[in-house]
């Protein structure tokens, strides 16, 4: 079991395969951090890890004894008032008004495996040897509240997830106020942060700080975890990089309103806080209620943020994802959003399906537009009922047209969502999420549904499922192109109007839960106005998501390496498009947007129909180079080699490495070609060094460690006439010798 207890000194070590978390129980039987960090050896006792002295005015616990200050001890899981006066981890408001708690240990138990979270998503073991867990019992004599903490370690990986139960014992009401899922006390605070920041359309760009005096922080206010900031942080050592020195990884399987912050205090010490953001929340507990927090994922790194990022891959390829498209490659679809937007009928979607066929495409994807009167964005949603104008043989017998052409056939969805030009909203205008009188703001000429209401989920399981279970679906893209504002229900009490946000994703949680327990064999694709959803709740339900909106190959450089921060390549839906680029007006090569393409869940998005003979070609032999090599892609070893956020960012390089190292896929990409640049050079990573490798198209053979050390020489392209070598790319496949 890789969890001790130092039973005469209190102590609690978790150890994962090169990371050790220890903290103990103190004198007031709360408890205090010791060490997060590098594993060291297991020992009887760490007690010279507590350090506490006398403070000039602090205020301290006991009469008598200036020493024992919670202002200065590092803690597990703390909370605001008794002498700590920075951010807690929780709040709980009392019937009498009182914010003061005092949760004592009781008990612990350590066990193999890891327990399910009621009604959430979170990472899983396939076997209870992978993991174990300490479940540690606190309680609140006078407010008769337990508290449970949750912690496992996976032992393969450098990985511990965190979450907590409040569960009220008593005769009176409490409200949660705040209430995260983990708190980490750092001894200092010299440290960056990085996050994933952007907007539609350019989501998770890296963006990195040093911390200072006070609070630094991200979060979502939004209803979900938003493109405008996504549920992650890292603290990196200043000479951390890519490939060396200490990373901390904080990823929350949460995809609704968060909150991620670092606070800075006068002693210089850190503290991180994530969990549900605490603007505009709370949550009522009545007797016998409890509340489960979201998980949040820490993951160590000693090898830089690629050391991190692998982990992460790692743990939510396989202990993240579920279902039968866990270990699947993914088919190369074809998507008609692009090719049509609303303008289409059958005849239109077959003549684009024949072409990909004989192309090589796998799977036809039917995007918006198919149902009720949705001949634009003003109408029709939430009336899931075909459009027979435009199909008239309906969603089943367009289904069969493309299976007999040898293709599988996938299907668009909003289900979150209703325009006021519907039936759905005139049968049931209260089912929106709305204020009772007051004005209703619309995005993207559409309103939000409660899915607070179980009416409401149960409605659209009916409805979805039915067409499911009617027609031959063997995808689902699931979208969602709308923030929440007004947030309240018809139906929830005063008392609970602030539970409304994290309600609805619970709802949405349910019924991603219903659909696929029914069909376990349709792959879903989260969507959210492309990546404004791209978070790991999404993943545990949809093993892939619509990355961004933004398909040209220049920005995807950015979307696509920043996503890779945290997200594997199995679950970054990426898609070769149409020039002029529809989002930025960019022309670059059919080459060059495959090339960035390649390195996620490869499709198209354009009107095959009107391609040359010679653009057909090309893209009959990127679909064959992706077939050939996809499990390497979605599955091998994941390497950032040259950032496009460092320097002028004019090159980009990232390369895949297989498990046994004898083969490999490198992408180099220039944005701006320069007048007399220097000698280019890419430094290969993940080889064995000791074996001979040969390069596609290049003469010689190398070793693996000249590759990595001295560095592959990047051959300068000369212009042909007409030819602009902006926005050059080229792919290296790199194999063994045997």
């Amino acid at each position: 079991m890789p969890i001790f207890f130092n039973k005469n000194s209190q102590e609690f070590h978790l150890q994962g395969k090169d990371v050790s978390y220890i903290f103990k129980i103190l004198k007031n039987n709360q408890l205090a951090s010791l060490y997060y960090g590098k594993r060291v050896r297991q020992r009887e006792s760490f007690a010279h890890l507590l350090r506490m002295e006398k403070r000039g005015m602090t205020a301290c616990v006991y009469e008598g004894d200036s020493t024992f200050s919670l202002d200065i001890i590092r803690q597990e899981y703390p909370a605001y008032g008794t002498t700590d006066f920075r951010e807690p981890a929780y709040q709980i408001l009392q019937e009498d008004g009182s914010r003061i708690t005092n949760f004592e240990y009781c008990s612990h138990k350590i066990y193999k495996g890891k327990p399910k979270l009621e009604g959430l998503p979170a990472t899983y073991v396939n076997t209870e040897e992978e993991a174990a867990t300490l479940e540690i019992t606190l309680y609140d004599e006078l407010i008769q509240v337990e508290l449970t903490l949750f912690y496992t370690v996976f032992e393969g990986v450098n990985v511990i997830t965190r979450s907590a139960v409040f569960m009220n014992q008593g005769g009176e009401n409490i409200r949660l106020v705040r209430v995260m899922s983990a708190s980490v006390d750092f001894v200092d605070a010299d440290f960056e942060m990085v996050q994933l920041s952007g907007a539609w359309a350019r989501e998770r760009c890296v963006k990195s700080r040093r911390l200072v005096s006070g609070i630094q922080s991200i979060s979502s206010t939004r209803g979900t975890s938003s493109a405008q900031q996504n549920p992650f942080i890292a603290l990196k050592r200043f000479d951390a990089n890519e490939f060396q020195g200490e990373v901390y990884g904080f990823s929350l399987v949460y995809s609704g309103n968060f909150l991620a912050q670092v606070e800075v205090d006068s002693h210089d010490t850190a503290r991180v806080s994530m969990g549900i953001n605490p603007f505009d929340f709370e949550w009522l507990l009545k007797n016998g209620e409890s509340f489960q927090t979201p998980e949040v994922v820490m993951v160590y790194s000693d090898q830089g943020l690629n050391g991190m990022s692998q982990t992460y891959h790692q743990l939510y390829r396989k202990n993240l994802v579920r279902g039968v498209w866990k270990d699947r490659v993914r088919p190369v679809l074809i998507n008609n959003w692009e090719a049509t937007y609303f303008n289409f009928n059958e005849r239109k979607i077959l003549d684009i399906a024949k072409v990909a066929k004989e192309l090589g495409i796998e799977l036809f994807v039917l995007d918006d537009g198919w149902f009720g009167k949705r001949n634009n964005d003003k109408t029709s949603l939430g009336d899931w009922v075909v459009n027979k104008e435009k199909l008239p043989n309906g969603i089943s017998g367009l289904a069969k047209k493309i299976n007999k052409l040898g293709m599988d056939f996938g299907l668009w969805f909003e289900p979150e969502m209703v325009s006021k030009e519907s039936n759905l909203y005139h049968q049931h205008p209260d089912w929106l999420i709305h204020v009772p009188n007051r004005r209703l703001s619309h995005g993207r000429n559409q309103f939000v549904l409660d899915f607070s209401r179980t009416e409401v989920v149960d409605h659209l399981y009916g409805v979805m499922s039915k067409i499911l279970r009617e027609s031959s679906i063997s995808y689902v893209k699931w979208d969602m192109n709308r923030n929440m504002t007004e947030i309240g229900s018809a139906v929830l009490p005063a008392e609970r109007s602030r539970e409304v946000a994290h309600r609805y994703i619970l709802g949405v949680y349910d019924l991603y839960e219903r659909l696929i327990n029914e069909f376990p064999n349709v792959l879903f694709e989260s969507c959210a106005s492309g990546g404004a959803r791209f978070d790991p709740g999404m993943l545990y339900y949809a093993p892939q998501a619509w990355t961004s909106d933004n398909t040209d190959a220049i920005e995807r450089l950015k979307i696509q390496y920043g996503t890779s921060l945290v997200y594997p390549l199995s679950s970054i839906g990426a898609h070769v498009s149409a020039v002029p680029n529809h989002q930025v007006h960019r022309y670059t090569s059919l080459a060059t947007r495959a090339d960035v393409a390649y390195f996620g869940v490869f499709g198209y998005e354009l009107d095959i129909t009107t391609l040359s003979r010679e653009e057909k070609s090309e893209i009959w032999q990127q679909v064959q180079f992706y077939k050939k090599y996809r499990e390497l892609i979605l599955n091998g070893t994941f390497y950032r080699l040259k950032s496009p956020f460092e320097g002028n960012g004019s090159i980009t390089s990232w390369m895949v490495v297989s498990t046994n190292k004898k083969e490999a896929i490198a992408g180099y990409y220039q944005v701006l070609n320069q007048p007399n640049a220097g000698f280019k050079k890419m430094y290969l990573k993940g080889l064995d060094k000791d074996l001979k490798y040969e390069i596609e198209g290049y003469p010689r053979t190398y070793y693996g460690d000249e590759l990595m050390y001295i560095g592959l020489d990047i051959e300068k392209k000369r212009a042909k006439k007409g030819e602009s070598l902006d926005f050059q790319s080229r792919i290296y496949m790199i194999k063994a010798v045997e």
